[in-house]
């Protein structure tokens, strides 16, 4: 098979140079479109349900909502845990399944099912699937606010919030929606714009009037009507009964009671009618002010880089459609930390490269082989990108980085050399360089000899990597892209290897091959040989040495320590500021800002920081008001503090920041 496989790429070798160049158009093809991102996203496949419920305690929505719709769940197949959480404001009930399961079809099995709960809550309560995301689909944060210098900014800081969230639900977020690869944008802070009913309970008992009354009228002025159409003249006349109150001067004029009186009695008489917001259960911060942030949520499985900057191309077209004195202030973009991993991937596997292209030179002696050896690098990369958008194997710091140069370019190597070797020796014999028929002879013999070892060591390497895709949940998460990407990269080495090698051979292997050893070689030898001799003459010594060896790496083993993943610092900090869990919401912003505040009052290397306080609109974190999520976005490290003339580290600007 190997031998017919070298016979066929001699015998066709511009069909295998067209292969070359399919395989680099293709290859650099599935590179721009490889989703990428800065590490592997462990979510299990879940299905959230969230209701959002204003009034009642969390006894009651545990036992009137999370109860029932749990129960309902229950029995979906392939359905593995389920788990809730019911406190103020908020029931969410999260299902678990199993690794493979389809997810729209979970997601249409958990809707289903609530259809047949509905019945059994509470009037006015409407569950809803979360957003089809991860915990890694947050990629574009910004803030809604108005400039220093807005002329038509409202005084009171509590109407300035109402106005921008206002803003940030007509114009931003419904703009951002229809971004491809957008699935939901998520808004902290603001207040929502209502208008507020607050009746006086005496005036209400002294006119002998219920509060059921009140809300009646209210109720039956809030519609329009539509009367069908009418014919005359010819023409067709849409007739409806515009019966709805538009403005808070309609609502308190609607009259309440007519009989017995000498004026009306209206809603104004017993209650008052204004502007105002329901109960909040979060909001944001922006460098020590109250603030209201937006939230792009990507859509599972697609590109973070390429989401991100669609977002941003959106966000910016936003900029000038925005109301006077209203402006749009990114403060994270996930494209940001996506380009500084592919910065540091790019920069290590180039290094690499050069690496070993300059030991292939020294080494092999025949820059002409180095560089034939070397082509397999970036061809077996591309057939790698290639296979991981055909079975959708993202790219990240951990899969693109395991790539190791060495392993592919083994069996590249052995053919090279062995062909070097032959084509010397030929051409030694013969006194004369060789004929073309002749060399691509000695070519295909030098191939043949060496093939099936190179594919079994290829193999061996292989099969190392086939245990990761046994691994399941967050380990095969993990673990499986890498063992793709390698696996995927030394199938192209070794295909490249039996079949371009020796045909790159056959074309650039035409002048003089010299066999004789350089330098380099001659130098290893003289270290060797006489190690070699030692070692055989005590080889007992050397076994006895090396088991005690191994015993010994075992010991030291145990007493390793042991990361996870590798830590991942894209430069900036995450704080998670936790107060009693009795304070309100208003308090807990309060303590927010003044840590905001004297972060960037007492360390100069604070850029910007940003925060969320208890549970977003779409409640991706439903935390609770006396927990922020901070964001503190810091300078470039040549530009922090100095201590004894060296920069200060980021642990200690972190016990800092803990002890201010």
């Amino acid at each position: 098979m190997i031998d017919k496989i070298l016979e066929f790429a001699l015998r066709q070798r511009v069909l295998v140079l067209l292969g070359a160049l399919a395989l680099i158009g293709i290859g650099l093809w599935s590179a721009f479109r490889l989703p990428i991102d800065a590490v592997p996203d462990i979510t299990n496949v879940q299905v959230q349900i969230n209701t959002s419920v204003p009034a009642l305690a969390p006894e009651e929505i545990e036992k009137l909502i999370t109860y029932p719709i749990e129960v309902e769940m229950g029995g979906i197949e392939r359905l593995e845990e389920v788990r809730s959480i019911s406190k103020f404001g908020l029931s969410q009930v999260t299902l678990i399944f199993e690794e493979g399961t389809d997810l729209y079809r979970a997601r249409q099995l958990a809707g289903e099912r609530l259809q047949a709960v509905l019945e059994e809550l509470p009037p006015g309560v409407t569950p809803k699937l979360a957003p089809i995301t991860t915990g890694l689909g947050e990629i574009y944060h910004y803030t809604v606010r108005y400039a220093k210098d807005a002329k038509s900014a409202p005084a009171d800081p509590i109407d300035r919030l109402r106005e921008l969230k206002l803003v940030q639900d007509y114009l931003v977020k419904p703009a951002l929606r229809t971004v491809p690869g957008v699935t939901e944008v998520n808004t902290s802070g603001g207040y929502d714009k209502q208008i507020v009913i607050t009746p006086d309970p005496a005036k209400l008992t002294n006119l002998g009037i219920t509060l059921n009354e009140v809300a009646d009228v209210i109720a039956e002025n809030v519609s329009n009507a539509g009367g069908s159409v009418v014919e005359k003249g010819g023409e067709s006349v849409t007739v409806r009964s515009i019966a709805r109150v538009q403005t808070t001067d309609e609502i308190a004029n609607l009259p309440l009671k007519f009989a017995g009186r000498t004026a009306v009695l209206r809603v104004h008489d017993v209650a008052t009618v204004g502007i105002g917001s329901g109960v909040r259960t979060g909001s944001a911060t922006h460098d020590g002010e109250e603030a209201v942030l937006g939230s792009a949520l990507m859509l599972i499985g697609q590109n973070s880089r390429i989401v991100s900057a669609r977002v941003n191309a959106k966000i910016v077209e936003l900029r000038t459609k925005l109301p006077p004195g209203v402006e749009i202030e990114t403060v994270y973009d996930r494209t940001n930390l996506v380009n500084a991993t592919i910065g540091t991937v790019e920069k290590n596997l180039f290094e690499g490269a050069v690496l070993v292209i300059a030991v292939l030179i020294a080494l092999l002696g025949n820059w002409r082989a180095a560089l034939i050896v070397a082509s397999a690098i970036p061809l077996s990369m591309l057939f790698a990108m290639t296979g991981m958008v055909r079975y959708g194997v993202p790219g990240n710091l951990m899969s693109l980085g395991a790539v190791d140069f060495g392993l592919i370019v083994d069996g590249a190597v052995v053919i090279a050399e062995n062909i070097v070797r032959l084509l010397a020796h030929r051409q030694h014999q013969l006194g004369r360089l060789l004929t073309k028929q002749e060399r691509l002879h000695t070519i295909l013999t030098a191939s043949k000899q060496v093939g099936t070892p190179t594919v079994f060591g290829v193999a061996i390497i292989t099969i190392v990597y086939l245990p990761l895709f046994t691994l399941t949940g967050v380990e095969g998460k993990m673990f499986t892209p890498m063992a793709f990407t390698v696996v995927f990269a030394l199938v192209g080495a070794l295909l490249l290897a039996l079949t371009l090698v020796p045909v790159l051979a056959s074309y650039f292997m035409t002048k003089k091959v010299s066999e004789e050893a350089n330098f380099a070689i001659r130098f290893a030898k003289r270290l060797y040989l006489p190690a070699l001799h030692f070692s055989l003459r005590m080889r007992w010594v050397l076994s006895a040495a090396a088991v005690a060896i191994c015993a010994l790496s075992l010991l030291v083993f145990s007493k390793l320590g042991a990361e996870f993943i590798p830590q991942l610092d894209e430069g900036d900090l995450a704080a998670q500021m936790i107060r009693t869990t009795s304070i309100g919401l208003g308090p807990s912003l309060e303590l927010q800002t003044a840590a905001e505040k004297l972060m960037l009052e007492k360390f100069p290397e604070v850029t910007h920081t940003f925060a969320r306080v208890g549970t977003s609109e779409v409640a991706t974190d439903p935390m609770g008001v006396n927990v922020g999520d901070s964001y503190i976005l810091l300078k470039p490290k040549d530009q922090w503090r100095k201590i004894d003339g060296r920069p200060i580290t980021k642990d200690e600007l972190t016990n800092l920041m803990s002890k201010e």
